[in-house]
């Protein structure tokens, strides 16, 4: 497996859909793509299930995914080059170094799927749902930007929703059963790894899409941790 490991990363450094801690694409995203096209992040995307499905739907947009374990990234990488879509990349980084990537307006979208839900009250600064990241995205997410979250954490999509209603934020999507729904967008058919696995064991897929449009105020950070507080699994 470490062999296998090792492979795909010299592999990925051939990749020309590839970056790896660039230090120049802030606000430059246009000139790597060769568009204006609008464009959406798939963070936390593993082996870039979504950034692909979404580039096969809509090629007249970009879509990147982000992560930080390159062997992930391989797969994702190497499909999107071997089937032509040249409007999908992918950037390898720390999450919290995501502002070093993206200037002001310059994402439309933001895609979280299944990410670690950080179930421990002592990691709850880790959910990428968190007002710690929220505020590093609004920093680049345009005014009418959205925020998918899709997960079958019902605690992840608890903690989420709990947070768009404590920070006033506009929840324009809420399903809490995506595969029991009568109609499922085509955006939300598309599976990665993690969901096919169901880790939570829910059998269940949670939905929200939500707006970051108001202010996103620190005081307001230690309520939310007190909120959720019994439900630290010690």
């Amino acid at each position: 497996m470490a062999q296998k490991k090792l492979v795909r990363f010299a592999e990925i450094e051939t990749f020309p859909n590839v970056l790896q801690y660039p230090k120049d694409i802030k606000g430059n995203w246009a000139t790597f793509f060769k568009n204006n096209n609008p464009i959406t992040l798939e963070l936390a995307c593993g082996k870039g299930e979504y950034a692909v499905g979404l580039g096969r739907l809509y090629p007249r947009c970009n879509f990147i995914g982000v992560d930080v374990k390159g062997n992930r990234i391989w797969k994702g990488a190497k499909t999107a080059l071997q089937e032509g879509l040249n409007n999908v990349a992918f950037l390898r980084t720390q999450m919290d170094r995501i502002t070093d990537y993206f200037a002001k307006d310059e994402v439309q979208e933001i895609w979280i799927t299944f990410p670690d839900p950080q179930l421990r009250l002592s990691k709850i600064k880790k959910r990428l749902t968190h007002p710690k990241f929220l505020r590093l995205y609004k920093q680049f997410l345009q005014t009418d930007g959205v925020i998918h979250l899709k997960t079958d954490s019902p605690n992840l999509y608890g903690f989420t929703k709990t947070a768009t209603e404590l920070y006033s934020l506009e929840l324009l999507k809420d399903i809490d059963n995506v595969h029991n729904s009568s109609f499922i967008a085509k955006e939300l058919q598309i599976k990665t790894h993690y969901e096919q696995l169901d880790i939570a064991g829910s059998n269940k897929v949670h939905y929200l899409c939500f707006k970051l449009n108001n202010n996103l105020d620190t005081d307001k950070d230690d309520i939310l941790k007190d909120m959720f507080r019994e439900q630290d699994a010690g």
